[in-house]
Parts: structure tokens; sequence; C-alpha cells
């Protein structure tokens, strides 16, 4: 979190409708920090999209579309990695922001299938809260154990490796 991954997703898919383009974006409908109709950065920069149930939806609401970006990957089944890559073979550009790794460091979900079969990995971070470095992890500072936790500031900071260890450190003691 707080990399700048929505806010990329969001400039390039700007720049593919100014360059007129045919553009669908989606994002998990549990998503709903924010907007419910809309993809949201921090920043509170914002693009419309549709919100779905499951990836195979995207396939359904995707005909005669060049451009397709995905939002918050993390949230979405398994059946993305199938689903973007019969977008990609029929010639459609997928452009998908996520989470690599949820708050333990564990890869979440669909996204390192995804970075796996990806032409392209542009991988952004945050800045440790603590330090300055680059960030590893999304530290969870509220309690519980459930994995899908929708948050921001208020639940998560992003925190380099040491960082992250010594947290882990503290909170044992």
């Amino acid at each position: 979190m707080f990399s700048g991954k929505t806010e990329e997703l969001i400039r390039r898919m700007k720049r593919a409708v100014f360059a007129k383009q045919r553009v669908e974006i989606f994002k998990p409908a549990i998503d709903t920090r924010y907007s419910d109709e809309d993809v949201v950065s921090h920043d509170r920069n914002a693009i419309h999209c549709t919100p779905v149930d499951s990836s195979s939806a995207i396939l359904l609401l995707s005909a005669d579309i060049d451009v397709v970006g995905i939002d918050e990957a993390q949230f979405m089944d398994e059946g993305l990695v199938d689903v973007c890559n019969e977008l990609a073979n029929r010639g459609v550009r997928v452009i998908v922001a996520g989470l690599d790794m949820d708050f333990k460091g564990v890869p979440f979900g669909p996204m390192p299938a995804l970075c796996a079969i990806a032409d392209q990995v542009t991988k952004v971070h945050a800045i440790c809260v603590k330090c300055g470095a680059l960030a590893y992890v999304s530290h969870r500072i509220v309690e519980g154990e459930k994995r899908v936790l929708i948050g921001e500031m208020q639940e998560y900071e992003p925190l380099c490796r040491h960082c992250y260890q010594k947290a882990m450190q503290e909170g044992k003691e």
C-alpha cells in the first residue's frame, strides 16, 4: 500500500482514453473504501470502473475493448490468471495493479501467478515510515488475523524488511 499502484493504473488508463482507445476498468466489488463505482487512489484521483464479484465477469464485460485495467487484483479469485491470459491472447492490453504480498509477507491471491505470466512487470514501492528505505510489506497495525481487511493508514503502515522484522519481534515480547 501507499506505493502509487492505483495512481499508476489511473495514469495509464487515462492515457489510453486520451489516445481514443476503448477502455474498461474493473475492481473487486468488495473494495468500497472511497467509492462503489470508481477506482480511487489515496491521493483521491479517480476513474470510473465496473465493480465485479468474480474474474469471469471481466471476460463477459470486456468485448470490443482495447485496454482492460484491473485494480486491487489481490482480492480477485485465482481465475483472474486465465482471464488475463485470454484477454492478452485476444490482443487486449491488460494492466493489473495489486499487492504482491499480504500483511504477513506471504504472496497474495493471484498476484504471483500474474507476475509470472506478465509480458512486463512494474513493481513500485512505498517508503518505510520508520526509516525511509524502500518498503517491503504493508504492516497491519490493528488487531486481527483475517487476511483480507480493506484499509488505509489507520490499519496499515509500509515498512522495510528490517523495520518489519523488528516490529514482529516487538509484537512477540
